[in-house]
């Protein structure tokens, strides 16, 4: 697994609806049954030796994730990384 963990963003401070890659995350919940945090670390630990589209390409093939929310997640873990 990854030295680096990326962790799922609380709500909005102030009560907005989150904006980018996150806005996806209660959708990806409620779509496919695991909690984000879960697919978070999948990816960080993917994004050690893979690149942006190729872990997308893994979701959406070993997991059944569609293309916007399999490139949510990789572009939230990206971004959380700086790379």
């Amino acid at each position: 697994m990854t030295a680096h963990r990326v962790t799922a963003p609380g709500p909005p401070a102030d009560g907005k609806p989150a904006k980018g890659p996150a806005s996806y995350f209660p959708s990806i919940e409620q779509t496919y049954g695991r909690p984000v945090q879960e697919w978070l670390d999948l990816v960080a630990a993917r994004l050690d030796d893979h690149r942006h589209m190729e872990v997308v390409a893994w979701l959406k093939t070993e997991h059944g994730l569609g293309h916007g929310h399999a490139n949510a997640l990789v572009a939230y873990v990206r971004q959380a990384l700086g790379s």
